[in-house]
């Protein structure tokens, strides 16, 4: 049973890695729209905001590149995603390893 559950989360895994060899371009962050006179909502424009290595940053988006930076921030949500999921796995998997050792050790 164990070991079946072992080969479960192998191929598990192996899907994980080939999803993530298909990701493209990603970047974090969250995209909005903020306006100039915002009691009139006048003068809209988008910003992005995140956080990279412990530091917060916004920057301004120009028009022509918001469905750009709409999909790699999709991208980087279904690679953290993907990274979590791969990471509860390999927890799994080594104290099914552990288990099925300690268990052999007992026989």
């Amino acid at each position: 049973m164990k070991n079946k559950r072992l080969r479960q989360i192998r191929a598990e895994i192996m899907r994980i890695k080939l999803k993530l060899q298909r990701i493209g371009d990603m970047r974090p962050g969250s995209l909005t729209v903020q306006y100039r006179n915002p009691e009139k909502r006048i003068g809209p424009f988008h910003q992005i905001s995140y956080t990279h290595k412990m530091k917060s940053r916004t920057e301004y988006v120009r028009p022509i590149f918001v469905k750009k930076i709409k999909l790699e921030i999709t991208a980087y949500k279904r690679f953290k995603i993907l990274v979590q999921r791969w990471s509860d796995l390999a927890l799994e998997q080594s104290k099914l390893r552990v288990n099925i050792a300690k268990n052999k050790k007992s026989e």
